[in-house]
């Protein structure tokens, strides 16, 4: 992405990184039909604003652009989008608030303020667009016939569980009426009562393990290391899914010749659902209750990282790992799984609300994991942007993210409350910092 403000807005966002192969990821490729297709938004300054906003549309409209090497030297070669290309960009896609939050930071760090200032009130007329309109649509792959299904592979359905019987009975129920039958089921039952003969009544092939310590990240790699199958499909013990689930799994990674079919989630209540969530694209998140993954991709890259038992994001960790190694992931609106989030079991026992909203008064904030995940991966610059605007925004519930009043509001608490949170956050830095020193590879 050749825009740098986007630091403001995404700095966690995996695009923001260059993947260890090299041009398949970028934003942009000006060999492209498509892109050359596209109109350009004269409104910039640069040429090189106007190619990357063009591929940036795209790619939000799920067109799948790869770069070639010489495509992307071309783009970067080309004079950087001035100041008030960087001001349109956030107006476009984020809004005035967030061009407003923008500002802000930039003359608290030092930045010209008049040169911002004048950028800024320059682009006041420029309004936020619906950058998912008029999505890409791959016209054949309602017709696909897929190889790879006709082959029959073996799928391993994950299923790790905690106290959540009531629901893992429809879980399980949903499994049994798939139209694709060559899969197991491997549960990793956690439970505090664990009930063996619940399982009897269910037409599956299941592998029940009693696992008595509650290690969510372990059971998983527990549940591969114990099965042969080719494929594995994870899956959380509070969804639905439709018949066709797996199927649409399996026809995703072969249509697009994918590693990853990640599907979609969709909540039962409280969320709206994304509009990119009704569309194929490159997926920019992991989610572990539903997904599936080649198994040679955990034999390239190594099982999920045990060092998040008991935190959170170990999903964005393999997320990360998986598309800094050039793992191709789909998100895959096929195959969406409505997801209950239920009060009780599960990671709701963990602790936290979200990474950065802990239940307690001076408990590491945000949660260890989430500094760990960042040094990791992020530059300094995307790291510390990350965690500004996580913690700042964090007095609000996630429902709440999208009201501008209510962001402000955040912000003020945050500023009132900096004392306690600077000592949240020297504690949570330093368990990150041991867990960088113990960091571990988990390979099959």
């Amino acid at each position: 992405m050749l825009f740098t403000f986007i630091k403001y807005t995404q700095p966690a966002w995996q695009f923001n990184i260059e993947p260890k192969i090299e041009g398949r990821f970028a934003s942009c490729n000006i060999t492209n039909a498509d892109f050359h297709n596209e109109l350009s938004d004269e409104r910039f300054e640069t040429e090189s604003a106007k190619l990357a906003d063009i591929g940036y549309r795209l790619w939000n409209k799920g067109v799948l652009l790869e770069s070639t090497i010489a495509a992307t030297e071309a783009l970067y070669q080309l004079p950087k989008p001035s100041l008030r290309d960087e001001y349109i960009f956030i107006r476009k896609y984020w809004g005035t608030p967030w061009a407003s939050f923008t500002l802000l930071l930039r003359i608290f760090t030092f930045k010209n303020p008049f040169e911002e200032l004048a950028a800024y009130l320059k682009t006041k007329n420029i309004k936020r667009i619906n950058p998912y309109e008029a999505p890409f649509e791959y016209k054949d792959y309602e017709t696909f016939q897929s190889p790879l299904i006709a082959l029959q592979p073996l799928v391993a359905v994950i299923i790790p569980t905690l106290n959540r019987y009531q629901y893992l009975k429809d879980v399980l129920s949903d499994l049994e009426v798939q139209t694709y039958k060559n899969f197991e089921v491997i549960v990793v039952d956690q439970s505090d009562d664990f009930q063996k003969d619940f399982y009897n009544s269910f037409h599956l092939k299941l592998q029940v393990t009693h696992q008595k310590e509650k290690l969510l990240w372990t059971a998983r790699n527990n549940a591969m290391n114990s099965t042969k199958a080719g494929y594995f499909l994870f899956f959380d013990d509070d969804s639905r899914v439709a018949p066709n689930w797996i199927e649409e799994h399996l026809k995703c990674l072969d249509y697009f010749n994918a590693d990853i079919s990640a599907g979609v989630s969709l909540a039962a209540v409280g969320q709206k659902i994304p509009v990119n969530y009704s569309f194929f694209r490159w997926a920019d998140q992991f989610d572990s209750g539903n997904a599936l993954v080649k198994r040679k991709v955990m034999q390239q890259i190594g099982l999920f990282d045990e060092q998040f038992n008991g935190l959170r994001m170990g999903d964005g960790e393999f997320g990360f790992r998986a598309y800094s190694n050039g793992i191709k992931s789909i998100s895959n609106y096929k195959a969406p799984r409505v997801h209950l989030k239920v009060g009780t079991g599960g990671l709701r026992e963990m602790g936290s609300w979200d990474a950065f909203r802990t239940k307690n008064w001076f408990a590491p904030k945000p949660v260890p994991s989430v500094i760990y995940l960042y040094k990791k991966y992020l530059p300094d610059a995307l790291r510390k942007n990350a965690l500004l605007i996580g913690i700042m925004i964090s007095n609000i519930s996630y429902r709440r993210k999208g009201s501008s009043s209510m962001i402000l509001l955040s912000m003020l608490l945050t500023i009132l409350k900096s004392p306690v949170l600077l000592i949240q956050y020297y504690r949570s830095q330093r368990i990150a910092e041991k867990m960088l020193l113990q960091n571990k590879k988990y390979k099959q």
